[in-house]
């Protein structure tokens, strides 16, 4: 059943267009992301279905009585209510149904004590009332609500301390994940969720994950978070150049399927192309030599042209930054040294004698739960805030770069051009030019002032600082907040090419995965340290789940058996990964050494002048480089699983 048609969408602005002969159709129960970049017109696309805004030409149908929830970005509630009164009020219905029940208790009550007949017809009116409205409030519901209540608010990460809590005291954070808290209780038929992902921490993240996944409403939800999109969506629509094109996949496979939709549409207009220039030049040809049956074959090829259905060229990809953090010298092996360091503010400590290294070239993402002091530590770090105490110190030639979620290191009065240069005197104006453009700074836009700038604009300008800065040490708080996906791929590809050393906050789990060498998990006030990437963090800890899990149905063991048994997995446990390592390394040196075959073929005198072979050869030998790279991956993720073993 189809919930939701458009059908041929325009909107413009003056005389830019925003979106152009939009169509799709959305069917019962899908959960369909919405992708593209920033300024692509996905909120506005939100807010011409809802009815919000006008469209110049085309028509939205949806199904008849279904009812629609629409989550604005950055939108919070706000109101002199608790938290816990603001989301009963969703249900209003059952709550009154609840009074009368009382209401009609009551009366029965009282009517039961007159035997009279006219008293015995109204306990009898009574009881059929009180019957109906018990049905209809156990069929909606009605003993369940107070529960569904509490479990989103948890979920969405509010605890109990913080129910009664006044809503016009919260941050714009909070207010924005109870603004979310109340649709999803509501839930309705169509669900429209534009960046439902912002404030929310891993633990909400994967939380919520699982409520939409559950949910019967019909979803469309607009996030730059891909984890989140190929977790919850079965469909993707993508907005490109003002066009729309629907994709019956998630995330990752949408991006697989458009890769090969565009070099088959390529192809296709390549030979079309071909034959029109061949035809063309037939007809030509038949010109020049002017006699009747010339002019005759000439026309007939030309209506052949005209009658053709033409292939579009592929249209040119949005822009993309361009990011290469390149450092200015090089540190010593010791980066970073943290002991015993502790923050805390009245009545409310944050982390306590916590300790770690960070070594040259790791990778360290900070995790935890929203307001445990992830950001807090890097700005004790950066000396933007001071400890309480312990005590941290830097290794030797260690220049650091510090990114700002908060982007409290722009001047607002400065233009775009100004705050970049500012940092970067020695440079020319061209030389800033040139670099603002990579960033999609082009034309006026380097003289707006920053205080006129999205969020994702001043993102771009922090980057370009960054970039320009030479350190050697990066501390990332939530750098791909307000970033597009395009611009969060290249901003991982960047800085997996970086020769220094990374310690980050981020909430974006694609990019922690893609990233991450080691993490440093809050619990607590207390931070545990795992080595490697985002997933093999969530395997471990799914181990240790099911482990405590068994070991809760199991006899109590004596220590000293607990622990033989605890050497004994770990032996087999290396066994394994030592066993593991050597068949990569073999398979490493199997597909170099094939490598090494293929190029000298390649440059062999017979193979040179035979281009199908040397086709052959190239796709092999790109199949191969392909292969090595993931052999080369996984040999440094099991490699550093097994450095984790103690001696």
């Amino acid at each position: 059943m189809i919930v939701l048609n458009c059908d041929n969408i325009s909107l413009s602005f003056g005389t830019t267009k925003i979106i152009e002969d939009i169509s799709f159709s959305v069917q019962q129960s899908d959960k369909v992301g919405i992708v593209g970049v920033n300024g692509a017109g996905k909120s506005t696309l939100f807010k011409i279905i809802c009815g919000v805004i006008q469209p110049d030409s085309g028509n939205i149908y949806i199904s008849k009585d279904k009812k629609i929830g629409y989550l604005e970005q950055n939108s919070g509630l706000d109101s002199s209510s608790t938290i816990w009164e603001e989301l009963m009020s969703a249900y209003s219905a059952l709550t009154d149904m609840e009074k009368r029940l009382k209401e009609l208790e009551n009366e029965i009550s009282i009517a039961g004590t007159n035997k009279t007949d006219e008293g015995q017809v109204r306990l009898s009116s009574l009881m059929k009332e009180y019957s109906s409205v018990t049905d209809k409030f156990t069929r909606s519901g009605g003993y369940e609500y107070n529960s569904r209540i509490k479990g989103v608010l948890k979920g969405l990460g509010f605890s109990e301390e913080q129910w009664n809590t006044k809503i016009h005291t919260l941050s714009g954070g909070q207010k924005t994940r109870l603004s979310l808290a109340r649709l999803l209780l509501e839930e309705p038929d169509l669900l429209l969720l534009d960046e439902p992902t912002n404030h929310l921490d891993i633990n909400a993240l994967e939380w919520l994950e699982s409520f939409l996944k559950g949910c019967r409403s019909t979803v469309l939800l607009i996030s730059h978070d891909r984890y989140f999109l190929d977790a919850v969506t079965n469909k993707t629509l993508e907005l490109e150049n003002c066009f729309c094109k629907m994709y019956n996949s998630s995330y990752t496979s949408y991006i697989k399927q458009k890769s090969v939709d565009m070099e088959i549409q390529q192809r296709h207009y390549e030979l079309q192309q071909k034959e029109i220039e061949r035809m063309e030049a037939f007809i030509e040809q038949q010109k020049r030599w002017n006699r009747e049956k010339n002019i005759v074959a000439a026309e007939s090829r030309q209506k052949a042209i005209d009658r053709m259905e033409k292939i579009d060229k592929p249209k040119a990809l949005p822009g993309k930054i361009k990011i290469s953090f390149k450092t200015g010298i090089t540190s010593g092996n010791d980066i970073l040294s943290v002991e015993r360091l502790s923050k805390e503010y009245p009545g409310k400590p944050l982390f306590k004698d916590i300790s770690f290294r960070i070594r040259n070239q790791e990778r360290v993402f900070v995790l935890g739960p929203n307001g445990c002091g992830k950001s807090t530590l890097l700005k004790v770090l950066t000396g933007k805030l001071s400890k309480t105490s312990g005590e941290f110190g830097y290794g030797h030639n260690v220049y650091i770069g510090y990114y700002d979620q908060e982007q409290e290191n722009l001047d607002e009065g400065n233009t775009v051009i100004d705050e970049v240069w500012d940092s970067n005197e020695k440079l020319t104006q061209t030389q800033i030019r040139t670099t603002l453009a990579a960033f999609l700074f082009k034309g006026e836009d380097i003289l707006k002032p920053v205080s006129v700038l999205s969020g994702g604009e001043k993102s771009r300008v922090s980057l370009v600082k960054l970039m320009l800065s030479g350190a050697n040490f990066l501390i990332l708080d939530e750098p791909t907040n307000h970033l597009d996906i395009n611009s969060r791929e290249v901003l991982e590809e960047a800085l997996q090419s970086f020769e220094g050393t990374i310690l980050a906050v981020s909430h974006d789990r694609y990019f922690i995965n893609k990233l991450s060498t080691r993490i440093l998990e809050f619990d607590d006030v207390c931070l545990k340290d795992y080595s490697g990437n985002y997933l093999s963090f969530q395997e471990y800890k799914g181990r240790l789940k099911s482990s405590a899990a068994e070991k809760a149905h199991e006899p109590k063991a004596s220590a000293s058996k607990l622990e033989r048994l605890a050497v004994k997995e770990e032996k087999a446990r290396l066994r394994k990964l030592e066993r593991q390592l050597g068949e990569t390394e073999q398979q490493i040196e199997k597909t170099e050494s094939r490598l090494h075959q293929l190029e000298l073929e390649m440059v062999s005198e017979d193979t040179s002048a035979d281009h199908i072979r040397l086709t052959e050869l190239h796709s092999e030998q790109q199949a191969l480089n392909s292969s090595l790279e993931e052999l080369y991956e996984l040999w440094e993720a099991l490699a550093s699983e097994k450095s984790s073993f103690p001696g």
